[in-house]
């Protein structure tokens, strides 16, 4: 069978969380659960590294504000993780080219990933953290169950991580209006602290 809807399914998690799906698909080929994944994921100072960076987004995917900075600095982060992660799968099944395969996972993390920043950046224009949690702990429970469900039925998991993808994009338009105000907000406090620093480097009369 083509490893194609395992690449798009992991492209589609990786733009949420890179560090899952590595972790994940790791775990799964070391444990004999399957074999297509490739040895390279597979190696304890990988699963070692991942499991630790899999924790730090945990926690700071959970806290406002800075759940958008950590998004910001990987928005080329996911987007290349699932490149790297589509080609080792491909070139372990031999069943669809390596370059293919990266572009297919690239583009899908990147395009989960938009969607996944949009809607922190709109969640984040409410006052109180409990949304942020909830929208975190479900991201990291979609992950986790869309990559263990693509491990047995590769097709269906594709087939929903499609579907959840349309669904984000046509939410990240209705929340456009949220996602320019947290912008606006943002920026407005980015001068008020050039504002200030700006006033403290003064020299005293």
């Amino acid at each position: 069978m083509s490893v194609l809807p395992l690449v798009f399914t992991s492209g589609w998690a990786s733009g949420i969380n890179a560090y899952a799906v590595v972790l994940l698909l790791g775990v799964f080929g070391a444990t004999g659960l399957t074999d297509e994944v490739p040895a390279s994921l597979q190696r304890t100072d990988v699963l070692v590294a991942a499991g630790v960076l899999f924790l730090c987004e945990a926690v700071a995917d959970k806290i406002p504000y800075v759940d958008s900075a950590w998004d910001s600095v990987h928005t080329v982060v996911r987007p290349v993780a699932g490149a790297v992660v589509a080609a080792l799968l491909a070139g372990e099944s031999g069943s669809l080219p390596e370059l293919a395969a990266g572009a297919v996972g690239g583009s899908t993390a990147l395009l989960s990933h938009l969607v996944k920043a949009g809607t922190r950046m709109a969640v984040n224009t409410s006052p109180e953290p409990f949304s942020n949690i909830g929208v975190s702990v479900a991201e990291d429970l979609g992950v986790a169950g869309i990559i263990t469900f693509a491990m047995f039925n590769p097709v269906a998991a594709a087939v929903t991580a499609g579907t959840l993808l349309l669904l984000g994009l046509a939410i990240l338009v209705f929340l456009a209006s949220r996602i320019r105000r947290f912008l606006r907000r943002r920026a407005q406090r980015r001068e008020e602290r050039r504002i200030a620093a700006a006033g403290g480097d003064r020299p005293r009369e």
